[in-house]
């Protein structure tokens, strides 16, 4: 272990930016629910009646999980059921970036070549993200706790979200030693947690109804963090076990590191034939190569989204039968005054945003190729800087139209009024497009600040997810591009908007191009 410290206070350097970013956006967010909820309820009534309905939807507890209570801190804890997935996405990643990504780009062997312990840089990773999740955890206590509720519950949230991150950390770095490649060991991780939300969700709607399958929640580190309810029963044995899945998985990580090579991985990597078959022969058909696992994968994804959504929308309605209050309620939080429109207007909005990560991370594809080397070979034949860019570019861009479609198909043969629910859905592809255009542009100028892309589509989730309860003023909501988004279904559909985005995105990307023509890349 030796060399924990000095690899440590590299990674704090390295991440400045990023591990604050993910940090406070995160642990903020139990804050931003509370404070809406207090301002959004009228009356002690409206409040139980709201939650004594979304505890009996199926669709509901299928999005957020169970919900046991009515006070303000349980429904505030609910309503972030999708807080353990963005927290343990945010930890796995993490940990892979310093430790598999290092790995592959040959940094961890120049670090070896020194005075460097075998498991020092895994365990400075994982300091590195436990320290993050730690202080997510003490933001989202303290942050609560000033907002009123009682500090045995918010230090149970706390508690929660800190053990989540530590759990997901741990996968991160068992995922780390299984492929050669940092892209692999990602899919692995977040198949992981896909899996463990997939379990989560099966269990919790069987609980619902003859409870044949209820088990399944436990099996799911996701499941865990929803059945601790800090502000209820606050039950310990859900932390326990996410206690002893993180020790186990950290020390399974720190075994299987010593059965492989540096630079290797358990699953060695498969051999590819000696030449290039002649649909390999241009930028275009190389991306598409490369891009294609991605783009299958992001679309079974978005394609299961729109099932989930599309029979939600059924609850949704059928809560606007049994409350009149609750439809006002759902008008409050940004919908319209037809509650189904504006519960697809909502979720289009958040396909959108969603369907943005793919679109800067298949634009940032080409800067992982230029860090392995693979541009340097590439651009040593016949192609130009810019078909190079150009062909990765174009996966940012119709990648997204491509996932955005099978989203808002499934959403509306499930719902049963396709035309609506798509149109809404794809409306949402010029906003889309425009963070792809930042990650271009940093990726020309800025090279190694293309992480600030992530910042760009952080702001715009923190945007949409607190503006509406918090009631922002316009000018901060107008900073992202969904906001100028046409809210389909509902509202009057307009060019203008749609245009102007799609200029600003292609603006962005042309120069982010010439950008890249006229930087030196480095060898």
């Amino acid at each position: 272990m030796t060399g924990v410290g000095t690899l440590l206070r590299l990674a704090l350097r390295r991440d400045r930016v990023v591990l604050p970013l993910w940090v406070f956006c995160l642990g903020i967010l139990p804050y931003v629910y509370l404070t809406g909820f207090q301002t959004l309820f009228a009356t002690d009534q409206e409040r139980i009646d709201y939650a004594r309905i979304s505890a009996d939807n199926v669709g509901f507890v299928g999005l957020y999980g169970p919900l046991q209570g009515d006070s303000l801190g349980e429904l505030t804890v609910w309503r972030g059921g999708f807080q353990p997935v963005l927290i343990g996405l945010a930890a796995l990643l993490s940990v892979i970036r310093h430790t598999r990504t290092d790995e592959e780009a040959g940094r961890t062997e120049l670090i070896r070549a020194a005075v460097v312990g075998r498991w020092a840089q895994l365990a400075a990773a994982l300091l590195l993200t436990g320290l993050g999740g730690l202080l997510l955890g003490l933001l989202a206590t303290a942050t609560t706790v000033a907002a009123g509720e009682p500090v045995a519950g918010s230090i149970a949230l706390g508690v929660v979200y800190t053990l989540d991150a530590w759990v997901f950390a741990a996968v991160g770095a068992a995922a780390a030693q299984i492929t050669e490649t940092a892209r692999g060991a990602r899919g692995i991780a977040i198949g992981v947690l896909g899996g463990a939300y997939v379990l989560r969700l099966g269990g919790d709607i069987s609980a619902m109804g003859d409870g044949n399958l209820a088990w399944l929640s436990w099996l799911s580190p996701v499941g865990w963090a929803h059945r601790v309810f800090p502000y209820g029963a606050n039950d310990h044995l859900p932390a326990v076990l996410s206690i002893v899945a993180a020790v186990a998985v950290t020390g399974l990580s720190a075994y299987l590191m010593t059965k492989r090579d540096l630079g290797g991985g358990l699953l060695a990597a498969r051999l590819g034939p000696p030449t290039a078959a002649a649909g390999l022969r241009s930028p275009v058909a190389l991306a598409w190569r490369l891009h294609r696992g991605l783009l299958l994968g992001w679309t079974l994804g978005f394609t299961a989204l729109g099932l989930v959504f599309g029979g939600v929308a059924g609850s949704v309605a059928q809560i606007a039968e049994d409350s009149g209050g609750v439809d006002d309620i759902f008008t409050r939080m940004g919908g319209t005054d037809e509650i189904v429109d504006g519960y697809f207007g909502i979720v289009a909005a958040l396909c959108g945003v969603i369907a943005a990560c793919y679109a800067v991370q298949a634009t940032l594809r080409m800067r992982d190729e230029e860090q392995n080397g693979h541009a340097e070979a590439l651009l040593s034949t016949g192609v130009s800087r810019y078909a190079f860019a150009g062909s990765h570019l174009l996966f940012g861009l119709l990648g997204p139209a491509v996932v955005l479609l099978a989203e808002g198909l499934a959403s509306g043969l499930v719902h049963g009024d396709v035309g609506p629910v798509l149109a809404a859905t794809m409306v949402q592809l010029p906003a889309v497009w425009v963070p792809a255009g930042v990650a271009l542009l940093l990726t020309g100028f800025l090279p190694r600040l293309t992480g600030l892309s992530w910042a760009v589509l952080g702001g715009a989730l923190l945007l949409m997810l607190a503006g509406p309860l918090l009631r922002f003023d316009q000018w901060v909501m107008d900073l992202s591009p969904f906001t100028h988004v046409p809210q389909l279904p509902g509202a009057d559909f307009t060019v203008l908007p749609l245009a102007v985005l799609t200029v600003v995105a292609a603006v962005l990307a042309g120069v982010g191009a010439t950008g890249l023509r006229r930087r030196d890349l480095p060898l």
